[in-house]
């Protein structure tokens, strides 16, 4: 077993598993995708700590345990299609594509989008795309989708990306101010009808989109 090989399994055991993810499912996920890859090389050491680490463009890789926990209480299951919001160096994208049959996953930053695409194809992960764009808009084009997950944080759920969730199916969003948020799921139990629950305090980088905190970039 190579060094990041053993850091990830203490990675799983101790930030996840330790700390209550169950979905034996997701903890398998996390176990075989290779984190330190999807880091810089100077960051590498860091890539199994309990802590979120740039990436570039002002955004961040996420802790492994808020990545666990999101996938966890969306639901993922294998045969889903999922979305994701804000992909970033692609990390959580090559996680759920370890469980769904599609990922399709947003970037707002082309450099980023494009260096996620190269390193998912590098690594097989052929069930996933990496797309550049507006993620507060959601992709109209591949709906509907059995979970989305959106890694940046606003003051209101994107009313694209609600309607695009598939009937009995759930959303994960972190909601509130520019410092910190909610980490909120809606489920859709209707064509016009949803139920949030808020799962506790997170702090992600923001939502930017037509649907977004702001409407464009200051």
């Amino acid at each position: 077993m190579t060094d990041h090989a053993r850091q990830r399994a203490e990675m799983v055991r101790r930030q996840l598993a330790d700390r209550g993810i169950e979905d034996e499912i997701v903890l398998t996920a996390m176990s075989e995708v290779p984190r330190h890859l999807f880091v810089s090389a100077d960051m590498r050491i860091a890539a199994y700590d309990d802590r979120p680490l740039p990436i570039g463009e002002g955004q961040t890789i996420s802790q492994p345990y808020m990545v666990a926990r999101m996938i966890e209480a969306a639901g993922v299951k294998p045969g889903d299609k999922v979305l994701e919001v804000g992909a970033g160096s692609g990390y959580a994208a090559a996680v759920l594509s370890r469980i769904a049959a599609q990922v399709f996953a947003i970037e707002r930053h082309a450099a980023l989008a494009a260096a996620a695409a190269s390193r998912l194809a590098d690594l097989g992960y052929g069930n996933c795309r990496i797309l550049s764009g507006d993620g507060s808009a959601g992709l109209p084009e591949e709906a509907p989708f059995d979970a989305i997950l959106v890694a940046a944080g606003g003051q209101h759920a994107p009313e694209p990306l609600k309607q695009q969730l598939t009937v009995g199916r759930r959303m994960m969003i972190p909601l509130g101010g520019e410092d910190v948020q909610r980490l909120c799921s809606f489920t859709r139990i209707g064509r016009d009808k949803w139920q949030a629950a808020d799962l506790g305090g997170v702090r992600f980088v923001p939502l930017i989109g037509a649907h977004g905190r702001w409407d464009e970039e200051d």
